[in-house]
């Protein structure tokens, strides 16, 4: 294991990071997958047994402290088959740093005949190399709390495909779900498929959405991811999700492409 701690410990309602969240562009600010998985952590809460989450959209409004957090979610519109809730993550001023939505829907079993089929699987997670983030450093962050393993493409090079597993509980003394996991992870999409040298400029994504067909499983995700850039600073994003029994959704990051330079100060 990683030695070290998990991303938060509860506090009474309040989340404290640990080092382990600490995400690429600032020391101070958290990577955006963990606080993203506490607010699917409580919208699975809210969604209940009897309903599966189909769709999670993050805003990230702000930079997210290293600092104590809260969430808060509420229910938007219950319908006889649908749900939608509303949440948000909060500093300790009160300040929204993380806004999202989610769709939860009501699952029955064989309600409807489909026939197989399936893109072509990526390499299992044993069949994959260990990886390391290159523009990540040093024995603290978010970087040391996830085992990488690139399955397929180089790195910096177009299109490739990680399997990805937390190795730091979400939160102290709780199991992880594998939908946490998942959030926890999809944020990285736009970090293996990347189109800008990372010593020269800075990818920073303002949102994250998660579309799924069905119901995660194990500790394992891969992002099968690729971007695209453009020269006035838009990029985006797309992402098949897998896990080890197979295909289970996709994912969709927006990027704000910026040299070094020009990149906002932490």
């Amino acid at each position: 294991m990683s030695g070290l701690p998990p991303f938060f410990a509860l506090d009474g309602e309040r989340f404290v990071p640990s080092s382990a969240a600490r995400g690429p562009w600032s020391p101070r600010h958290l990577h955006g997958g963990p606080p993203a998985a506490l607010l699917a952590r409580a919208f699975a809460r809210e969604a209940g047994a009897d309903r599966q989450i189909a769709r999670l959209t993050f805003d990230f409004l702000r930079p997210v402290p290293l600092a104590p957090l809260t969430v808060a979610t509420r229910v938007v519109r219950v319908g006889g088959k649908a749900l939608r809730l509303g949440g948000s993550v909060l500093a300790e001023d009160r300040v929204a740093v993380i806004e999202a939505t989610c769709l939860a829907l009501k699952a029955e079993p064989d309600r409807v005949a489909v026939p197989a089929g399936a893109p072509a699987a990526p390499p299992p997670p044993e069949e994959s190399a260990p990886f390391e983030l290159p523009f990540m450093s040093g024995d603290q962050g978010y970087h040391r709390a996830v085992e990488w393993r690139l399955a397929r493409g180089t790195w910096g090079r177009g299109p490739a495909a990680a399997w990805l597993r937390l190795r730091v509980p979400l939160v102290a003394e709780t199991i992880t779900s594998a939908l946490e996991s998942l959030v926890a992870v999809a944020d990285s999409a736009s970090g293996i498929a990347v189109v800008v040298d990372p010593a020269q400029a800075t990818f920073v994504n303002g949102d994250l959405t998660i579309a799924l067909h069905r119901t995660p499983v194990g500790e394992w995700t891969c992002l099968d991811a690729a971007t695209v850039g453009e020269r006035h600073g838009i990029g985006l994003t797309r992402a098949h999700l897998w896990d080890t029994g197979g295909p289970v959704g996709r994912s969709l990051q927006t990027l704000l492409l910026e040299t070094r330079e020009n990149a906002p100060r932490g």
